[in-house]
């Protein structure tokens, strides 16, 4: 089973990282401001009760007159002023259980041994603390909206440039050597999206350049073998009946198909192909080629459909398909007709992982347990002819419960490749046709695979 992958833009990953840190600061700044406002408070307490006390100390010696709710000897006294008044000190105490307002004491020791104190509890004052606490309540969730709008903003900027480049990239991967990066983010900021895109199409330059180098050797050399291989062929045709005649005929004869071979798919690596479009019905058309090209294939229409598209190239695709099964597979050959859906199956040993995981490739033949005749331009060619169509060619491995007569699913099971015996059951290459044709431009539209 694939491991689950969440996927999140990168604008809501910006304003996440700046919402949390603008929420870290907030709330880090708010505890220090409400510490340092309580702190200073509970301290501006203590001096106000102190002063109190030494008010209604005087007060008391002068005139035995108790002000400012002063007591004597209160039986409530915290234990601490009980000590510092038995030391001869007079002093504060603070009682605060975190609760509610915390209360102030103030005590004095007076002459005659008993112990003067005052205490209150200042709710007018720290109701001043809970306006504080609002106010940094909607100033911290203001900061934080802030923040993600600003990440928004900055992410989106940045998220919009990477999607043009991934685009950019896209295109050229599909083969638009026009289209350049740096130009596709445009934008007067320079910053490393700019530094990628230059690096990207330094790559894609040196790229095409290479490719473009190869693929022209190898038109030249495929094109200069042309003459001496017609030459081959013709002095063939001169030499007396026999068997070795015979073997140098066929030998020459598949030296010509590979030179046409190697020149089709140097043509088709330019990108410089272009189809030649024609209204079909699909059914009677691969009907007719099959039979003609392969006539013990069995052909099953579950549905019929009209497109637009290149009648050669289509051709060219089902016989290079149907070479390919009758090469490395086994018989019976089933080509399914179902709409736009073209299937090409064997009931051979299937297609080799190297295939299936990486694609056709030229000159690679297959597995131990194919044949391995051939020069691996066959399914290349049609890779690249589906292509110019603008369609899209898959290649998997049919299993026997899975792929029936009435197979209707489109995916690319190329996991699900074995039968109730642990032996693959024949090689089945799917080509969906487009619905809309490629465009004047060279385009093609996106083939969409139903679930």
């Amino acid at each position: 089973m694939g491991r689950f992958a969440l996927r999140s833009g990168l604008r809501w990953k910006v304003s996440l990282a700046i919402a949390a840190v603008s929420t870290l600061v907030a709330v880090v700044l708010s505890l220090v401001v409400h510490n340092a406002a309580r702190v200073s408070m509970l301290d501006n307490s203590r001096t106000v009760m102190d002063e109190r006390v030494k008010v209604a100390q005087r007060w008391y010696e002068q005139s035995r007159v108790l002000g400012f709710g002063a007591k004597l000897d209160d039986p409530k006294l915290p234990d601490q002023l009980k000590k510092e008044a038995w030391r001869g000190q007079r002093a504060t105490y603070l009682e605060d259980s975190g609760a509610g307002t915390p209360e102030v004491w103030a005590s004095v020791p007076l002459r005659n041994g008993k112990v003067l104190s005052v205490h209150t509890q200042f709710q007018d004052r720290f109701a001043v603390l809970k306006d504080l606490d609002r106010v940094l309540l909607i100033g911290s969730v203001a900061v934080v909206m802030g923040g993600i709008a600003l990440g928004v903003l900055i992410g989106d900027q940045l998220s919009r440039r990477l999607r043009k480049a991934a685009t950019a990239a896209r295109k050229l991967a599909e083969g638009d050597s026009e289209v350049r990066v740096r130009e596709a983010i445009g934008g007067r900021v320079r910053d490393e999206t700019d530094d990628l895109a230059r690096a990207v199409d330094g790559m894609a330059e040196a790229l095409q350049q290479r490719l473009e180098a190869e693929r022209r050797v190898t038109a030249d050399i495929a094109h200069e073998l042309r003459t001496p291989v017609t030459g081959l062929l013709t002095a063939a045709e001169l030499l007396p009946p026999g068997r070795p005649t015979e073997l140098v005929r066929d030998r020459a004869q598949a030296m010509r198909t590979l030179v046409e071979d190697v020149l089709e798919v140097a043509r088709l690596d330019g990108f410089a192909e272009r189809a030649e479009l024609q209204e079909i019905a699909v059914a009677e058309f691969i009907a007719r080629r099959v039979r003609a090209v392969h006539p013990d294939a069995v052909i099953n229409v579950t549905r019929d459909a009209h497109v637009s598209t290149d009648p050669r190239r289509l051709e060219r695709i089902m016989g290079n398909l149907l070479a390919n099964a009758a090469r490395h597979g086994k018989p019976p050959f089933e080509v399914t007709v179902e709409g736009r859906v073209l299937r090409v199956r064997d009931h051979g040993p299937g297609f080799p992982e190297e295939l299936l995981k990486d694609g056709p490739s030229r000159f690679r033949t297959g597995s131990k347990d194919r044949a391995g005749t051939g020069h691996g331009l066959g399914l290349t060619i049609a890779a690249g002819q589906a292509r110019v169509l603008g369609a899209r060619l898959t290649f998997r491995n049919a299993d026997p419960v899975l792929d029936g007569p009435d197979e209707t699913d489109g995916t690319d099971e190329m996991d699900g490749t074995h039968g109730t015996d642990g032996e693959c059951r024949g090689a089945v290459a799917v080509l969906w046709l487009p619905e809309s044709a490629p465009t004047n431009t060279g385009s093609f539209p996106i083939i969409e695979v139903p679930d």
